[in-house]
């Protein structure tokens, strides 16, 4: 309503056109009365078939390529995802199975670690033990050459004593008696003095 007033209103305030070859006015007398062609009920069933024409052929347009498309773009698209998952799963077993072997190899190498060390103590215990034996009997024949040494010179120093001892006794017999006492008897009483020290 609006519309059709405010169209009223420009052809009225607009003047009409004058005839060229006259210079009069030219009327048009259905100008005023015109209706916006959507709006025309005369035309009305033209609109609508064109509507529905139009209608049909987008619907199968979009049924015919449009829709067929987006749904290859979409199963492509999952088909692409689906892809993917299983890639990241492979990978992810990959990736277990590796560090599962890791683990295994690292297990195993601290028992074949613990396996050498334990051999390593023994070999060194035992060649300490046989080191050690070395020495020990190197040792009891250098304490048996000097026990026997000692006993060479407890003997010579014995009899050296019996001599010394013999010396002194006739010293102080002479000294004492201020004669000299024989020395068998000397040498008799030295050597029982000595085996009853003995």
């Amino acid at each position: 309503m609006a519309a059709e007033y405010l169209i009223a209103q420009a052809t009225e305030a607009v003047p009409a056109p004058a005839d060229t070859a006259t210079g009069t006015a030219v009327e048009h007398p259905a100008a005023e009365h015109e209706v916006f062609p959507p709006f025309d009920s005369s035309t009305f069933a033209s609109q609508l078939l064109w509507l529905a024409i139009t209608f049909v052929a987008l619907y199968f347009l979009l049924a015919r390529v449009a829709i067929p498309q987006i749904g290859g773009i979409l199963t492509d698209r999952a088909r692409r995802i689906a892809g993917d998952i299983e890639k990241a799963q492979q990978a992810k077993a990959t990736s277990e199975a590796a560090v599962a072997a890791y683990e295994k190899a690292l297990a195993a190498a601290r028992a074949n670690a613990n396996t050498i060390a334990e051999g390593a103590r023994n070999e060194s215990k035992t060649a300490a033990n046989a080191e050690r034996a070395v020495i020990e009997a190197d040792l009891a024949k250098k304490l048996a050459a000097a026990e026997a040494n000692i006993a060479g010179i407890k003997q010579r120093a014995l009899s050296e004593v019996g001599a010394i001892a013999g010396e002194a006794t006739t010293a102080i017999v002479k000294a004492l008696i201020d004669a000299d006492a024989p020395k068998a008897d000397v040498d008799a009483a030295v050597a029982d003095a000595m085996k009853a020290g003995a």
